[in-house]
């Protein structure tokens, strides 16, 4: 496995991912980006991040829309309310050896799932809040799952893309089929394909949740950064 570069992307990864891989499901105004409405409702703005930059993001939002600004450190005016605020690290893979991907695609249980999956994977992440999903999040990427009778019980997903990275989102399971390792196993299915295109998985996770937290250091990553996601409604 090649080594750790181009990591300075992940320092802004919406950003990164809006002016490029995911240029298609953007929208842009002056200094401001953000992603189409149902697909995601990250936003970014310029790296000066001055008044200029937010006044363009409130134009391109529109008055009382609310800017998820992720892991952006920098704050709005004051005029700016604040929606929430929660702590998370920023996890990396680096794991030295290439995953078996024509072993992993061989596996029965694990499915792609489509456009055609989105009323399950609603339904799923509405049971199991793993952060945000909207009925076009399924675009940002492929999306893997596992179903159970007929139903979906666990999937998981690519969301942002800066450049030479994925990362890795919506890891859920149903409360019913817990225990029987279906995020570890859909997480190792994804982080195979992720590598064999030549890129390097990285995730983000909430502080408190220190479950997953330690399934993804035992599945081979470790974290970069500690990171603070916010929230805003536009004035």
């Amino acid at each position: 496995m090649r080594g750790l570069r181009d990591v300075v992307a992940l320092d802004d990864p919406v950003g990164e991912s809006l002016r490029g891989h995911h240029g298609h499901l953007s929208r842009r105004l002056g200094r401001a980006v953000t992603y189409l409405p149902g697909v995601a409702t990250f936003s970014a703005i310029s790296a000066e991040a001055d008044s200029a930059g937010w006044g363009d993001l409130a134009r391109l939002l529109g008055r009382g829309e609310f800017a998820d600004m992720f892991s952006c450190p920098a704050m709005p005016p004051s005029d700016w309310e604040p929606v929430f605020v929660l702590e998370g690290r920023q996890m990396i893979w680096t794991g030295d050896s290439r995953p078996d991907v024509s072993r992993v695609e061989l596996d029965p249980a694990v499915i792609q799932l489509g456009a055609g999956s989105v009323p399950g994977m609603l339904g799923l992440v509405e049971r199991t809040r793993p952060g945000p999903f909207w009925p076009r999040t399924h675009e940002l990427g492929t999306y893997l799952g596992i179903r159970d009778g007929g139903s979906l019980v666990a999937m998981v997903g690519e969301r942002l893309r800066p450049p030479g990275w994925t990362e890795i989102s919506a890891v859920c399971t149903a409360p019913e089929a817990r225990g029987r390792g279906h995020a570890a196993r859909l997480v190792r299915a994804l982080i195979a394909r992720i590598v064999g295109r030549g890129e390097r998985p990285f995730l983000h996770v909430a502080e408190a949740n220190t479950g997953a937290i330690a399934l993804y250091e035992r599945l081979g990553f470790e974290t970069r950064k500690h990171v603070t996601f916010r929230g805003f409604r536009t004035p």
